[in-house]
């Protein structure tokens, strides 16, 4: 199972990810972002665990119905997020597999110079 240690962890290994606390009356919520925009947020000290994903709309719904621990984004469109129970009986991996995709979604839409820069895989000179 993926902890706050974990999480924090994994996100901030993508090339140029930054973690912020951008919300003065939500000083706990962490906000992970690349090129200025968000690809994942939580509260780690959040009991239980949880983290809000980017996602594409088709994929978000499939897996909105094949799993209940993966629900609509809180508090976000609910069209391209889902937020994540951490402390459910989802595999360690399909967690992983979800972040990087909503950090590849948000490197996508940078613009090229960026996505340059990030050396992103996505990205090829």
């Amino acid at each position: 199972m993926i902890d706050a240690k974990a999480l924090r962890s994994f996100c901030l290994d993508f090339n140029g990810a930054t973690e912020e606390f951008p919300f003065p009356r939500h000083p706990e919520v962490s906000t992970f972002k690349v090129g200025g925009k968000i690809f994942a947020l939580t509260t780690l000290d959040a009991r239980p665990l949880t983290v809000s994903l980017k996602c594409d709309p088709e994929l978000a719904e499939r897996l909105r119905a094949a799993h209940p621990e993966v629900v609509p984004g809180y508090h976000l469109n609910k069209r391209h997020w889902n937020t994540v129970s951490l402390t459910g009986g989802l595999a360690d991996r399909l967690v992983r597999d979800m972040i990087e995709d909503s950090y590849d979604l948000v490197v996508a839409s940078l613009p090229r110079a960026q996505r340059l820069l990030l050396d992103w895989p996505g990205e090829r000179r």
